[in-house]
């Protein structure tokens, strides 16, 4: 057999030669540990998107037109003072300088920096350089908490909580043209890639590009870092006058690179740890221990080594891939353990080359096999659409692979240069326990087998629940800064994720004048005419009294708004009608956009303002106040409008995806725009349309599993029905973890979409193992029922062995401060144990009622 002749490879040239490959695993134990000190992280917003989505291209080009979101927000509440109080606004003014100075820092945006515009009232006239703000002296803080709280449409809900005590800060960065311009060329040449149109020496610089781009990248995140850090020593000298938090993509990104480093370092050590207690509890002897944490220690060096050479950064989803490793080693050195006990309890005078040999000869086939089918169930997930899913896939197939070469290479050198050891003749309650179980599975088959068919019916509803609808901010503990700034922001200050929404021009609109756009803009009305009760009584007070008179410097600079489709009353007044629109809706919060500035300029008039009082209007704008109030929403060509959404990330009620299709349809329904003209974009639909793949990628992937692991099992056990059997431990164990998500309402995210294709990777390890040793077990006597207690008794207790180390590591998981992992880690160990209970009950029941015919 094919097999057979393999064995004889290894043993002439492993086994043979134990201290040769003993020196080489060490050698490239070294050259690993060398590598590991390029180890990176990366918990970019980058690495939580779509690849290859289109909206990720239009969402880059519309930040790169009205800027992005590379900002820090601060919320301010004082806690001894009102808000408006001089004291209060000094402390702050004091912070806005102390942030303004910390490097990169662009600009720092505040109450104390926007003008009072009716604080009393001001005239247009004086908003080109005689505008005031609260660092004046003399500023009526009554009325500017008022215009604040209420009065102002661009500044409340937004700058000022309703209740008058919280504020914020906004921190922007200068723009890291470096980053932009490295990233832009690395995609266009990846998407000729793709293509097959790139050339060798285009090849040759996109690999040098992307060099370059991880190298500058992490620079810039060790920069930002360094950033945040600075920011919290700046903030903690002001907690004793407020209560502060910090919140923004940068910050969020810092710390949740922290939680992956420290995910990577708790876990991986702890682990480490329990796998060590469990295996002295399990094997009472210490050399047995020692020798399966060789392994798992040199399986999780060579794969970090392996991505630090790739320069494969490790992310959120990828985090657990030393902990996953480890538990993986340790189960292929339990079965390896057991089985050499067993020849050696059977054998107690051999010698240990002998004991070495005939474990590997029993046990290689089904280890390849039971590697090989979790490989697939990681391998799997490269079919995700998500880029950190696709990447954890890979990991874990090379790391896997890994596992068993050193498993098959250390453990059986080191056995071979050791001497053979006591036989442990103590009792073993294992035995005692796969035995109870395996006397219930032939008492009780047919009860057993129709219990399984509740579960997988009772399954089937539950997948039918599962949902894909989570809030981001559920993602952190109630005592983080991030889930507590998000909690605030959301409450108080108009919402934290961002959704934008670009209207275009009709295509018509660019041949029209901005008259025949809008027939009712007279450019020859009287612009003195009286606009309402507050028109001004004086003809010189009027702003608009003198129509050629030449605007500051300042006020001329800026965009060309006379031909602006969008720049016209009528324009403006169904902008402000969508606005309202978009405000009404409950997951929505504070929404900005050019009506907000036309409302504001229609309540300092007193009235609506005719096209030639906009056109004025817009002349007497500081070029300062204009980059505030009309750059972020109006093209530069005027023929393409931003609508910035606030949406409130911590509503129970928010739904994603039936949100951004509400909005589209009644933007195209209600205001006769044309779906050519509306898109949405932001970071709301960037964040919905992963979630959307996430259940395709789920059906998938496991429908992919299923399959190949199908095939490998009838290459394996040559018997279609056998194949089968021995695929329904898992199909129960996948289909009962996500059941259980979908009763309990919980939400398919990054890491749980991961579970089911590791749960049938890993369950199926012990069904080919138990129906190997089945199959070694029934020809002594072809009774099955007295196979299948001799299996329980043998190979039932490595499983047993196994599968609670397994458990147990991943519940140490739970402790996560990221909460996506500490679900991970819990419905794994339970679709774990459902596994371990169905391979010694529904399999066996399943052999011994069928009574399939087993491969020699």
């Amino acid at each position: 057999m094919l097999s057979h002749r393999l064995f004889g490879l290894y043993q002439r040239w492993v086994l043979n030669h134990p201290k040769i490959w003993l020196v080489l695993l060490v050698l490239i134990s070294v050259a690993a540990a060398f590598q590991v000190r390029h180890f990176r992280l990366d918990a970019s917003a980058d690495s939580l998107v779509l690849e290859h989505d289109k909206a990720l291209e239009f969402y880059r080009e519309i930040s790169k037109r009205y800027g992005g979101s590379d900002f820090l927000i601060v919320t301010y509440t004082p806690k001894n003072q009102p808000l408006f109080a001089r004291q209060t606004l000094d402390d702050l003014d004091s912070l806005h300088h102390k942030l303004s100075a910390v490097d990169r820092v662009k600009a720092v945006y505040s109450v104390l920096d926007v003008p009072l515009l009716f604080s009393p009232a001001v005239k247009f006239s004086e908003l080109a350089n005689n505008y005031r703000t609260l660092r004046d002296d003399g500023v009526d803080l009554s009325l500017a908490e008022k215009e604040f709280v209420s009065e102002n449409p661009a500044y409340r809900d937004m700058l000022v909580s309703r209740d008058a005590r919280t504020t914020a800060l906004l921190v922007s960065f200068e723009r890291d043209q470096r980053y932009f311009d490295l990233l832009y060329q690395r995609n266009d040449l990846s998407l000729l890639e793709e293509r097959g149109e790139l050339d060798k020496s285009g090849q040759q610089k996109l690999a040098e590009l992307r060099r370059q781009f991880s190298d500058y990248s992490a620079a810039q995140q060790k920069r930002t870092a360094k950033s945040i850090a600075t920011f919290r020593s700046i903030l903690d000298g002001h907690r004793d006058q407020a209560d502060l938090f910090l919140g923004g993509v940068p910050m969020i990104t810092t710390d949740m690179v922290q939680f992956i480093r420290n995910d990577l370092s708790t876990f991986g050590v702890g682990v480490l740890l329990f796998i060590l207690l469990s295996l002295l509890i399990i094997f009472r002897q210490p050399r047995w221990a020692a020798i399966s944490l060789a392994c798992c220690g040199l399986a999780s060096l060579w794969l970090t080594g392996l991505l630090s050479t790739l320069d494969w950064k490790v992310t959120v989803i990828s985090s657990n891939y030393i902990s996953l490793l480890l538990i993986i080693t340790m189960s292929i050195t339990i079965h390896l353990i057991v089985r050499y006990r067993e020849f050696q309890q059977s054998n107690p005078l051999a010698e240990p080359r002998w004991l070495v040999q005939q474990t590997t000869l029993h046990m290689m086939r089904p280890s390849v096999y039971m590697i090989l089918t979790t490989m697939v169930g990681f391998a799997s997930l490269v079919i995700s659409d998500i880029r950190p899913v696709m990447d954890f896939g890979w990991m874990m197939t090379f790391g896997i692979g890994m596992a068993l070469l050193i498993c098959y290479l250390l453990m059986p050198v080191l056995l071979t240069l050791l001497p053979a050891g006591k036989t442990d003749h103590s009792h073993d309650y294992t035995r005692n326990m796969t035995l109870w179980l395996a006397g219930i599975t032939a008492r009780f088959r047919l009860p057993v087998l129709i219990v399984a068919m509740l579960v997988l019916v009772g399954s089937a509803v539950g997948i039918s629940r599962l949902t894909v609808e989570n809030r981001f901010i559920d993602y952190f503990h109630d005592d983080t800064e991030i889930h507590q700034g998000m909690l605030l922001i959301d409450r108080k200050l108009g919402g934290t994720t961002p959704l934008d929404i670009i209207i275009d021009a009709p295509a018509s609109a660019s041949e029209s004048t901005p008259m025949e756009q809008d027939p009712f803009a007279d450019p020859f009305a009287d612009p003195f005419a009286d606009a309402g009760p507050a028109a001004p009584a004086d003809p010189f007070d009027d702003p608009f009294a003198d129509p050629f008179a030449d605007p500051s410097p300042s006020a001329s600079t800026g965009q060309d708004l006379s031909n602006a489709y969008w720049f016209t009353p009528q324009r403006l007044k169904e902008l402000t009608e969508i606005q309202q629109w978009l405000s009404a809706f409950p997951e929505t919060g504070k929404v900005l956009s050019l009506a907000t500035t036309y409302e504001t300029a229609e309540k300092l008039n007193g009235g609506p303002l005719s096209y030639v009082q906009l056109m004025l209007l817009s002349s007497f704008v500081p070029e300062n106040l204009r980059s505030q109030l009309i750059k972020p929403y109006l093209s530069a060509d005027g023929n393409q409008l931003r609508i910035s959404i606030r949406v409130i990330d911590s509503d129970p009620t928010l739904q994603r995806n039936e949100l951004i299709e509400r909005i589209g349809t009644g933007l195209i329904e209600k205001f006769d725009l044309t779906p050519e003209q509306v898109t949405l974009t932001g970071a709301l639909v960037m964040y919905n349309n992963m979630l959307q793949s996430l259940f395709n990628s789920q059906i998938k992937t496991l429908g992919l599993v299923f399959a190949a692991i199908f095939v490998m099992l009838v290459l394996l056990f040559r018997k279609p029905l056998l194949a089968a059997i021995a695929l329904v431990p898992s199909l129960l164990s996948a289909g009962a973890v996500l059941g259980l998500m979908g009763w309990i309402g919980l939400p398919l995210d990054l890491m749980t979409i991961t579970i089911a294709a590791i749960t049938v990777g890993i369950a199926v390890d012990d069904s080919i193992h138990y129906i190997h040793r089945f199959g070694e077990e029934l020809p002594q006597d072809q009774n099955y029922i007295e196979a299948m207690k001799r299996s329980h008794s043998s190979i039932g207790r490595a499983m047993y062995y196994t599968s609670i180390t397994i458990i147990a590591g991943f519940s140490i998981l739970t402790l996560s401060n990221f909460v996506p992992t500490a679900y991970f880690g819990l419905l794994t160990g339970f679709s774990m144990a459902v596994a371990l209970l169905c391979n010694l009950t529904v399999l066996p029941a399943l052999l011994t009622t069928l009574k399939p015919q087993l491969p020699e």
